[in-house]
């Protein structure tokens, strides 16, 4: 019988077509039935006919179901991905732009920081609604593929009250990995081979602790010399090889991300500009993800039409992408192993991190599940940025769930970068001004909203009313996106983080 792959948040271009596609090129997955779901009616459309316009082309036996129905979509699922956005780009906006009023100034804004905070808080409600129909109408033991963010928090949530089986998944480790790679020398075309890495801690906030170069341990004054004589990774990535200097360890994330996860880099607006790279919005500037967000949207409705003339790609193996998703399904569904980094609950993965928070460790798939090895006491320095985050993310989850609106405060006041910029007054009346603007997202919070409206009244007002960010780039128009070619058009369809990375890469190299 071929398996059911369900997928909520099926309006995501970028993900629900490429994991699609990535599906279809496993031999005995071919007539695997997917069912979309999403609440928007015309982006689900549109991106089905996209997905059965591929299957068709490439003559094969699988079907594409889509129903605004979510427990419709979810019967009888074997896999289910969530792709969901909650609040789409209209609260992602307030994320970004109610903390610049304090100047908290955010490249991303869905992990940590008060954009992620509150997108946790958004998501908590819906993906307990989630795992009450996975529960309820799917196969028993389906199994959840979240690559929603904040990462951490939402998979921390489905597993202490969701009652499903969840991983998390995210493409930050292969990103940096290929880096590390190039940095090195390796063959662009077998880097895999020639260096292989073990990488471990939270996600977004992993730390590559063993590096192996040709079966070569690589330490990190080698690897720090690499990163600085590299012609363009030594301009793109000066947070990551400050930390890497300073720590002896390089992290997964993008410059942007990890800019905005600590305290030291993006405190003062004056010296952000010290620390990034305007080339691309993944190396820091602020709102950046916001933006080629945007510009995907728009780009999106426009063009539909045009991408639906076009040729489909060929769903052959050496097609396939490197997102985790259809591998773990492949490895459960044939028994051939694959290995990879996974978002899991710690167990005692990593002694120096609580046992019940949620790491990114390395872990083998078979038939048999998720398989996750004993990887060891993370550096000291690597553990401490670990651990203040994971009590963030902690506080936010309970807070999501409970609707408590202290405890939130409370996860904001202890957020490193928050806590660099604002004082406790200022971190207060930030929350309450992102609570009464996202209120319709946050059903947990409904009888507190009226509260946060007074306290609001009676408060002075934001210490930086009319800051804009310190590395702000406008919103391109479609036509202006068209002029500046493929490169751009493809950077900002994805709204894919590894895939930006990847093409200002190339672009580099075609330079």
């Amino acid at each position: 019988m071929p398996i059911k792959v369900a997928f909520i948040g099926a309006g995501s271009v970028g993900f629900t077509r490429r994991l699609t596609q990535d599906v279809l090129t496993v031999p005995e997955l071919r007539e695997t039935v997917f069912s979309f779901t999403d609440i928007n009616r015309r982006n689900l459309d549109m991106v089905t006919r996209l997905c059965r316009k591929d299957i068709e082309s490439n003559r094969l036996p699988a079907r594409v179901l889509a129903t605004t129905d979510r427990r419709r979509a979810l019967e009888g699922a074997d896999y289910v991905f969530n792709t969901t956005r909650i609040g789409g780009l209209e609260a992602f906006r307030l994320d970004v732009e109610i903390p610049l009023r304090y100047g908290v100034d955010q490249c991303v804004g869905d992990t940590l920081g008060p954009g992620g905070i509150f997108y946790g808080q958004r998501n908590a409600p819906a993906l307990l609604d989630f795992c009450k129909d996975i529960h309820e109408v799917a196969k028993s033991g389906a199994l959840l593929l979240n690559y929603a963010n904040p990462m951490a928090i939402n998979t921390w949530v489905c597993l202490d009250y969701g009652g499903v089986p969840t991983v998390g998944l995210c493409h930050g480790v292969e990103g940096g990995w290929r880096q590390i790679a190039m940095a090195l020398g390796a063959d662009p075309q077998h880097w895999r081979e020639e260096v292989d890495i073990v990488c471990a801690g939270i996600n977004h906030q992993t730390w590559y602790i063993r590096v192996l170069f040709h079966g070569r341990p690589v330490s990190g004054e080698e690897l720090l010399a690499a990163f600085e004589r590299h012609p363009s990774y030594r301009t793109t990535e000066k947070v990551r090889i400050d930390v890497l200097r300073r720590f002896g360890f390089y992290s997964t994330e993008s410059n942007g991300h990890l800019s905005e996860y600590v305290p030291w880099y993006r405190k003062r607006p004056k010296d952000i500009r010290r620390w990034i790279d305007l080339s691309s919005w993944i190396n820091g500037e602020t709102g950046g993800y916001l933006r080629v967000c945007t510009e995907g949207r728009n780009w999106f409705k426009t063009d539909f039409s045009k991408w639906l003339s076009e040729d489909s790609p060929k769903l052959t193996p050496e097609h396939r992408g490197h997102e985790h998703g259809s591998y773990i399904i492949e490895a459960i569904e044939t028994g051939r192993p694959y290995r990879g980094h996974f978002n899991v609950r710690n167990y005692g993965s990593i002694p120096n991190l609580p046992p019940d928070c949620i790491v990114e460790v390395p872990g083998y798939v078979d038939r048999h599940g998720l398989n996750i090895p004993h990887v060891g006491d993370l550096p000291p320095a690597c553990a401490a940025t670990c651990n203040a985050s994971v009590s963030v993310q902690r506080m936010a989850k309970e807070a999501a769930v409970r609707g408590d609106v202290t405890l939130l405060k409370q996860a904001l006041l202890h957020d490193p970068l928050t806590a660099a910029v604002c004082d406790p007054d200022e971190i207060w009346r930030m929350a309450d001004e992102l609570l009464v603007a996202e209120a319709r997202w946050l059903p947990q919070y409904a009888s507190e909203i009226s509260a946060a409206r007074r306290r609001l009244k009676q408060a002075p007002p934001p210490p930086c009313p009319n800051f804009k960010g310190a590395a702000r780039l406008k919103v391109r128009s479609v036509a202006e996106l068209r002029a500046e070619g493929e490169a751009a058009r493809r950077e900002t369809l994805a709204a894919d983080k590894a895939a930006a990375r990847r093409m200002t890469d190339a672009a580099r190299r075609r330079a």
